[in-house]
This record gives structure tokens, C-alpha cells and sequence, in this order.
């Protein structure tokens, strides 16, 4: 746990540098709330299939608020394939997530993820 710790406060400090901290925590904050966004709006549709362009479209969202968001995107990503792996998931599908992850935070279109009917409020 304290590694951990210990890795998320070098994360964050390293994030910072260059710019306010307030501007910065800001980004991550709204960045985690567009991850949410997009969790829960994932958990809505329910659409197979579509977990990949949930992936992509929270990453990108967050990513978009500025470095903060992209760190937000990138700890919350990981921390939750981590988790996935641990509880026994695949690893192949948790590889796919984070390519997936990756694409959105990168600034690419999350639509490429996107299935076929998948409605047009998501």
C-alpha cells in the first residue's frame, strides 16, 4: 500500500510540474468524473460489445480536460485492470482495455470502438 502511495504522489507531482496545482487537480477531478460518465453510461445501455468504446470515450473525455484528465484517465485504467486481473479476468480482454484505454486518452476517435445500433444517446 505504501508503494502504491508512494507512486501515485510521484505520478502526481511529476503531472504537476509546469503548471498550477489547482489547475491541474481540477482537470483530474473532472476527468475522473467524465471516467464515471462513461462507466455508468456503460452500465446503461448494457450493449454487448460496447465496453471497448466505454473505454475509449471516458479515456478521451478525460484526456480532453487537459494533463490532469489524462492522468486521471490513466490511474483510474489502471488501477481498474489491475483489479480485474486480480480477481481472476482475462488477461487478453484486459490487454484489449487497455489498448482501448490508450486510443481515447491518445486523442483518437472513440467511435472506432463503437458497435453497430449502439444508441445514439451514448
Amino acid at each position: 500500500m505504501k508503494l502504491l502511495s508512494g507512486l501515485l504522489l510521484c505520478s502526481l507531482v511529476l503531472g504537476v510540474s509546469g503548471q498550477g496545482w489547482f489547475s491541474f487537480i481540477g482537470e483530474a477531478v473532472r476527468g475522473a468524473g467524465d471516467m464515471w460518465r462513461a462507466y455508468t453510461d456503460m452500465r446503461e445501455a448494457n450493449y454487448i460489445n460496447a465496453d471497448k468504446y466505454f473505454h475509449a470515450r471516458g479515456n478521451y473525455d478525460a484526456a480532453q480536460r487537459g494533463p490532469g484528465g489524462v492522468w486521471a484517465a490513466k490511474v483510474i485504467s489502471d488501477v481498474r485492470e489491475d483489479l480485474q486481473r486480480l480477481m481472476g479476468h482475462g488477461a487478453e480482454d484486459s490487454m484489449d482495455d487497455q489498448a482501448a484505454n490508450e486510443w481515447g486518452r491518445s486523442g483518437k476517435d472513440p467511435n472506432h470502438f463503437r458497435p453497430k445500433g449502439l444508441p445514439d444517446k451514448y
